[in-house]
């Protein structure tokens, strides 16, 4: 059967769910696939992958009652047109069950799979006769019922059960199946908040100062005067969460700031925008990051803003830094993480992390702050985040460091109250602040 029987939208969101089975970000290829598809097929494109990502375990479970079979056992291909199909029927009202079940068929003759079609046929068929369906039902481990009910692995939710209770861990895990807000800041330099405000009010948009974020927006609609400002330079999209980073760091014009991770670039240019003076002078930032690619995107995000306090480095933090000693008033480990704060955002990682990858993240992220904390003038700040809700990764993180560097001590951070939890700590959660999940702490080096 040709191509064009199926759907621009469902066409794209089944290769795209392919490509995410074999190692790729959805994020990334929503953005790369957006041009060729109309603004409905798009929505709905969206919709469809980031929607069956977020409840996949939950749709193979469902997929199995129907069929009598294990998921494990049939083709890809064949797993997520079902996945494809039952997303539809259970969560999209506005579409047709004949037309998620026809395009379902339809898929499976697209992907040469033609002789799956009559049993993706007649397991979606008895979807649309039995819809009441629990896949829950049968489970008598609450905490496997918590799994399958968020789509979430076993060992995480009994991790989070562990570390945050059993009503934390269940809305995080709820939480983290909720379409993130869009966020953005302002790029002061580029434009006026004013300015900016009206032309999203006059395009339909709604706006709501951030609770979290000091000068950060949330907005929902005018899409298009969004992404015009974006490409303007005039907005930069990014979560409140990760905003507050570059606030803590605190840097002012004339210093010298060292942000290890920086690609691809959004704390960078929010810290090197946020130190410019009253005459145009800032902070001279040095932005460092393992992969020059990445780098290349932060250059180019710096040039859209009309920042040029930003000099770009690769070099690997692993590795002591070819940087003098105690060279630089402010340093930012924006550590590289599990990312389990961004569930939402990524879902896809919740599939692909193991407690030996956090592990693994714990040992990196020591070492990277190891390193940093050389090149931390004597009262200089140290900031270490990430944008990860493990207790390892975070405050085991710093005490680690904190027993074995004498030298520095937790400092005071410039965030609201309800979000510190240790001294020069603090946290953002899904479930509680409605941003990413961000741990974010501030170091001091004492003496001379």
């Amino acid at each position: 059967m040709k191509s064009n029987s199926v759907s621009p939208a469902r066409r794209a969101a089944f290769e795209i769910l392919l490509r995410v089975a074999d190692g790729a970000y959805a994020s990334v290829l929503l953005a790369s696939r957006a041009e060729e598809l109309g603004p409905q097929d798009r929505a709905l494109c969206h919709e469809l992958v980031m929607g069956v990502l977020r409840r996949q375990l939950w749709l193979d479970r469902l997929a199995e009652q129907y069929s009598n079979r294990k998921v494990a056992d049939l083709d890809e291909a064949v797993r997520i047109v079902l996945r494809l199909g039952l997303y539809q029927l259970r969560f999209l009202s506005r579409v047709p069950a004949s037309a998620a079940v026809n395009e379902s068929v339809n898929l499976v003759h697209f992907a040469r799979l033609r002789s799956a079609g009559s049993f993706v046929n007649a397991v979606l068929r008895r979807a649309t006769r039995e819809p009441n369906i629990d896949p829950t039902s049968n489970i008598d481990d609450p905490l496997e019922v918590v799994s399958v009910m968020t789509s979430h692995p076993a060992w995480l939710i009994e991790r989070w059960t562990k570390a945050i209770g059993t009503g934390e861990a269940e809305a995080l895990a709820f939480a983290n199946n909720l379409a993130a807000p869009v966020a953005f800041r302002i790029v002061n330099n580029r434009a006026s908040e004013a300015d900016v405000c009206e032309s999203l009010r006059q395009a339909g948009a709604e706006l709501i100062a951030s609770k979290v974020a000091k000068d950060s927006w949330r907005v929902t609609g005018g899409a298009g005067a969004l992404t015009e400002l974006a490409a303007a330079g005039k907005i930069y999209l990014q979560d409140e969460a990760s905003q507050l980073v570059a606030a803590a760091l605190e840097a002012k014009s004339g210093e010298r700031v060292l942000d290890l991770c920086a690609a691809p670039g959004s704390k960078t240019t929010q810290i090197a925008a946020r130190s410019l003076d009253a005459v145009g002078l800032g902070a001279l930032v040095i932005a460092a990051d393992l992969h020059e690619h990445r780098l290349r995107t932060l250059v180019s995000a710096a040039k859209l803003q009309g920042l040029r306090n930003i000099r770009a480095v690769a070099l690997d933090g692993l590795w002591p830094l070819p940087f003098a000693e105690r060279a630089f008033d402010r340093v930012l480990v924006d550590a590289p993480c599990s990312g389990t704060g961004t569930l939402r955002r990524n879902p896809e990682i919740r599939w692909r992390i193991s407690p030996a990858d956090i592990e693994e993240m714990r040992a990196r992220q020591t070492l990277l702050l190891e390193h940093a904390a050389r090149a931390v003038k004597p009262g200089g700040r140290l900031i270490y985040s990430t944008c990860s809700v493990e207790h390892e990764e975070n405050e085991e993180v710093v005490r680690t460091f904190l027993e074995n560097q004498e030298a520095f001590r937790p400092s005071q951070l410039a965030i609201h109250e309800t979000l510190k939890t240790h001294p020069g700590m603090a946290r953002t959660w899904p479930h509680r602040q409605g941003t990413d999940g961000f741990f974010i702490c501030a170091l001091e080096r004492t003496g001379e």
